[in-house]
C-alpha cells in the first residue's frame, strides 16, 4: 500500500488496477538508452515479472544515456547490471536477466512467457525479428526508436491493429541508416521516449486511456514539435509472417562474414612458453591481475596502440567476460595481426586459475 499508494489513489487505476500492475509481465528487447527508462519505470510501477535480454556489455560511452549504470558497472553484461540495480530500486517484484542475444532460435519460446514485448533494440534486423516473433505468438509490442535529435512511439499487434511490417514492409538497406554509435543521439531523447513506451505498456496493462496502436507518433527534441501519423493495418504483410511461421527458427541472423575468432582457456594459455597477456579492459576496471604480468590496452584505444603489441609471442587478449576480447582479436586479425586468442569467460579464468595453481606462472 505504501510503495504503490499514488497508483492506489487514483481513481482509474486503484487497487485493482495496482493488481494488474503487480501480475503482469513484462519482457525487454535492449537494456540501453530506451530499454534503461523503460525498466527504470516499470519498476518502480511494480510490474510483477520483468525480462532483460541483452548480450551487451557496458562501455563508458553508455553512460551518457543509459542511466541504470555507473562506473561500477564497466564490463558487465547489460540485463546482469540492470538486474543488480532494479532490485534495488524494487525488491518486490521478479527480474529475469537474459545475458543472451535474441535470435531466430529463442525469441518464440521466450516471448511465450510474456504478455507484452518491449523492443529497445537498435538496429533493423533485431526490429523486424521482434516483431515477427511477436505477431507469430500473438503479443502487443510497444516499439521506440531514435536517431540524432528524434524518436518514434507505437504500439504493434495489439487489438488486431497493424504491425512493424505494416508501416515498413522490407528493412532499409545494409549501412544505409547509421546508428547511435555512428552518428551520435541528444543523452536525454531516449530517456523521453523510453518513458513513452513505458507508458505504453502500462495503458495496455490497466486496459485504460488510448494505446499508439495504429498511430506513430514522432517527436523532435530540438523544437518540441511532434506529429501523429495514422498506420494502416496490412493483413498481407502480417499473413506472410503467418505463413512462415514454422520456418521461423530455421532463419539465421544476418551476421557479416568475418575470419573465426580463435579462443583458449586459461589452463592452454599458461602452458605455451611465450606469450603476451592483454588486458582490453579500461584502465579502472576491476578486479587486477597482479599474479600475471598484463599489457594494458583498452579496445577503444587498441588500434592506435599496436606497437604495444609483440610481434613475435601468441598473444591472449582478456576483458571481464570475454565479449570484449572477441571483439579485439577479431580487430587485430583484420590488421593481419596472427596468433591472437580471446580468453574464455574473460578476467575471472584468469584468477580462478592462479588461484588453483598456487604457483607463478613462468610467463614474461
Amino acid at each position: 500500500m505504501n510503495r504503490y499508494n499514488r497508483h492506489i489513489i487514483l481513481s482509474d487505476i486503484g487497487q485493482k488496477g495496482q493488481d494488474k500492475i503487480n501480475n503482469a509481465r513484462v519482457l525487454v528487447v535492449g537494456a540501453g538508452g530506451l530499454g534503461c527508462p523503460v525498466l527504470q519505470y516499470l519498476a518502480a510501477a511494480g510490474v510483477g515479472t520483468l525480462g532483460i535480454i541483452d548480450f551487451d556489455i557496458v562501455e563508458e560511452s553508455n553512460l551518457q544515456r543509459q542511466v541504470l549504470f555507473g562506473t561500477s558497472s564497466l564490463g558487465e553484461n547489460k540485463a546482469i547490471a540492470a538486474k543488480k540495480r532494479l532490485q534495488d530500486l524494487n525488491c518486490k517484484i521478479k527480474i529475469i536477466a537474459y545475458a543472451e542475444k535474441l535470435t531466430y532460435q529463442n525469441a518464440l519460446q521466450l516471448f511465450e512467457e510474456y504478455d507484452i514485448i518491449l523492443d529497445g533494440s537498435d538496429n533493423f534486423e533485431t526490429r523486424y525479428l521482434v516483431n515477427d516473433a511477436s505477431i507469430i505468438v500473438n503479443k502487443p509490442l510497444v516499439f521506440g526508436a531514435i536517431y540524432k535529435f528524434e524518436g518514434q512511439v507505437s504500439v504493434f499487434n495489439y487489438e488486431n491493429g497493424p504491425s512493424y511490417r505494416c508501416l515498413f514492409p522490407n528493412p532499409p538497406k545494409k549501412d544505409s541508416v547509421p546508428n547511435c554509435s555512428q552518428i551520435g543521439v541528444l543523452g536525454v531523447l531516449p530517456g523521453i521516449i523510453g518513458c513513452m513506451q513505458a507508458n505504453e505498456a502500462l495503458k495496455i496493462i490497466l486496459g485504460i486511456g488510448k494505446t499508439l496502436s495504429g498511430k506513430l507518433f514522432c517527436y523532435n527534441a530540438l523544437t518540441l514539435q511532434n506529429s501523429t501519423l495514422t498506420i494502416k493495418r496490412s493483413g498481407s504483410e502480417i499473413n506472410k509472417v503467418l505463413k512462415n511461421k514454422s520456418d521461423f527458427s530455421k532463419r539465421q541472423m544476418n551476421v557479416i562474414c568475418e575470419i573465426p575468432v580463435q579462443t583458449i582457456s586459461m589452463k592452454d594459455a599458461l602452458n605455451k612458453e611465450n606469450v603476451q597477456f592483454i588486458d582490453v579492459r579500461e584502465f579502472d576496471e576491476v578486479p587486477k591481475v597482479n599474479d600475471l604480468k598484463t599489457t594494458s590496452i583498452p579496445l577503444s584505444q587498441l588500434e592506435n596502440k599496436l606497437e604495444k603489441i609483440d610481434a613475435n609471442k601468441d598473444k591472449v587478449l582478456f576483458c571481464q567476460s570475454g565479449i570484449r576480447s572477441q571483439k579485439a582479436v577479431s580487430m587485430l586479425q583484420k590488421l593481419n595481426i596472427k596468433h591472437c586468442y580471446s580468453l574464455n569467460e574473460g578476467v575471472s579464468e584468469i584468477i580462478k586459475c592462479l588461484n588453483e595453481n598456487k604457483t607463478t606462472t613462468h610467463v614474461r
